[in-house]
């Protein structure tokens, strides 16, 4: 999605021109990161608001039996999720109000 610009400007990647300059050039605000966290917390608003017993929320809350390996262990995506509520100033009750929720995130 983000190389729409590249084309749209004419620029090419011979040109040998930085991101941050196509960026400004083409007036695009926002990362690609922004726009991955902006879609998880959507996501995990849709799968609280979800029926209690679905799928997604079986997955959502699975966690795996047994001790993890030796050394730092990866984070899991709901303390991910965690955290970027953190960032946002978000309270993990927040996603009862579709709403606000959707305006929150943003």
């Amino acid at each position: 999605m983000r190389w729409i610009f590249v084309t749209s400007a004419r620029i090419s990647r011979k040109d040998k021109i930085r991101n941050i300059i196509i960026k400004q050039k083409t007036n695009v605000t926002g990362s690609l990161l922004d726009d991955i966290k902006t879609k998880q917390l959507k996501w995990y608003g849709h799968v609280q608001r979800m029926e209690d017993g679905r799928l997604p929320e079986k997955v959502m809350k699975w966690s795996q039996p047994g001790r993890r390996k030796r050394g730092r262990p990866k984070a899991t995506w709901a303390e991910g999720i965690r955290g970027l509520l953190g960032e946002k100033g978000l309270m993990e009750e927040d996603w009862n109000d579709r709403g606000s929720w959707r305006k929150k995130i943003r």
